[in-house]
């Protein structure tokens, strides 16, 4: 019996998305739940799982095509046997890799890890190690039959890229004896011997000295959205950026203080962004309109602070929200943020995590900025940019002296927002800052 493979629910507003990649061929048993086809949206990436256990009998879609919420896109027969799945046949929860609570865009204390520290997973532990990784990545690991646990990933933050996966594949075919070059390498994610598959393509040639090379590739849906967004903030809000300097000496060495204490007690790690959301709560009360937007002819103010945090994802920056940060603890923001960030590396971010959002901070610290011009995220009004910590000198009672500074930019748009308030905004999270005992006292 065959039974149509239909597109999901994106999320709310969202109808339609573009089929990314195939993770199933024709011929190939899946089992029910397993995920046979990726979609990208305007904002997430979303795997098709299968309704049933099967044979995938046929791809309705190509690669590229844009499918509808409900569109059937594949059939799978319930009765036919096919080749063995090369994954496991139940998706594996994703495993939490070394640092994966702390996204390197997320905490403004942590360095971007080394790219050996993802590849540190045993090779009895592949079956869950794949799962972590994007779909392409996992399709090329399964056809290629590598390790995904020793191969040293040159994407951001050390992730696998399916350039890394095919360059591995290559490298352990060079060896190999003339006679032995048709052998089927062994499978280690299945106990059972895997379906022949497709001669992998040839690599590209070597470039020879001197010669100039192009390459086009066709922007995914998120980027193409992301460009979109963001030259219409341009084109749409009166945008200018006002800027501050931070001694960031006290917050320093109250998270030295007590960082031991506060892991112990809430299982989580005290980073600077919490004292950055924190502060931005408490200066919100003294300028609303920095937490308001504009809809029409309307200003519309909020009693309520939801913060987006800036995110940089595989494939693109996302701005998961962190709903009524103004009435979370410190410890309650650190965990929405580390949570976030554990979603953001493994794709698994919903629309609905980065619905709303009255206010957004973004950190290229992390990346070694030292100073930008971040633009709004619409409807927004403003947006934070937080930049490195650098020892800076600065006279103190006299006496020129080393201090831990970082600028901030804001940005906001001009047309409610006055320059005035933008300054007094900023003005209001300096202090914060430098004094922490003020976010304790509402001052």
């Amino acid at each position: 019996m065959a039974t149509d493979v239909q597109v999901p629910a994106l999320g709310e507003s969202i109808t339609e998305g573009t089929l990314a990649q195939w993770l199933k061929k024709p011929g190939e048993a899946v089992a029910a739940d397993e995920p046979i086809a990726s979609l990208e949206t305007d904002k997430v990436s979303v795997e098709v799982p299968s309704p049933v256990a099967g044979v995938l009998t046929e791809q309705l879609v190509q690669e590229g095509d844009t499918v509808a919420v409900g569109a059937a896109i594949a059939r799978i027969d319930q009765g036919a046997t096919g080749s063995a799945p090369a994954a496991a046949t139940t998706p594996a929860t994703p495993t939490n890799p070394a640092g994966a609570g702390e996204t390197p865009a997320l905490r403004g204390d942590e360095h971007a890890p080394e790219p050996a520290r993802e590849a540190e997973t045993s090779a009895a532990d592949e079956g869950d190690s794949i799962t972590t990784l994007s779909p392409a990545v996992r399709r090329a690991v399964l056809e290629y039959h590598v390790d995904p646990s020793k191969i040293r990933g040159s994407g951001k933050d050390g992730r696998l890229t399916k350039d890394d996966v095919i360059a591995a594949a290559q490298g352990k075919a060079q060896p190999s004896a003339p006679a032995q070059a048709g052998a089927q390498p062994e499978a280690k994610a299945s106990p059972t011997p895997p379906a022949p598959t497709p001669t992998p393509a040839a690599p590209k040639a070597p470039a020879r000295a001197g010669e100039r090379r192009e390459e086009r590739v066709k922007m995914s849906r998120l980027r193409q959205t992301i460009a979109k967004r963001l030259k219409d903030a341009q084109n749409t809000a009166a945008m200018l950026t006002t800027f501050n300097d931070v001694d960031m000496s006290a917050v320093i060495d109250a998270r030295a203080r007590y960082k031991d204490l506060f892991e112990k007690k809430h299982g989580i790690r005290l980073g600077f962004m919490a004292f950055f959301v924190k502060a931005c709560a408490l200066a919100a009360k003294d300028v609303p309109s920095v937490n308001a937007s504009l809809e029409g002819d309307e200003i519309v103010y909020h009693d309520y602070l939801d913060v987006s945090v800036a995110v940089s994802a595989p494939k693109g920056l996302v701005v998961p929200v962190v709903r009524d940060a103004d009435q979370m603890s410190f410890a309650d923001i650190e965990k929405a943020i580390a949570a976030y960030g554990k979603k953001a590396k493994e794709g698994t971010l919903t629309a609905d995590d980065m619905a709303g959002g009255t206010f957004t901070i973004s950190n290229g610290g992390v990346f070694g900025s030292l100073l930008s011009t971040p633009i709004i995220n619409p409807p927004q009004s403003a947006v934070l940019g937080m930049h490195r910590i650098e020892e800076r000198p600065v006279v103190k009672d006299g006496q020129i002296v080393a201090k831990p500074i970082m600028y901030l930019a804001l940005s906001y748009d001009h047309r409610i927002i006055d320059g005035s308030e933008a300054v007094t905004f900023l003005v209001r999270v300096k202090e914060a800052i430098e004094d922490p005992t003020r976010l304790l006292i509402d001052l």
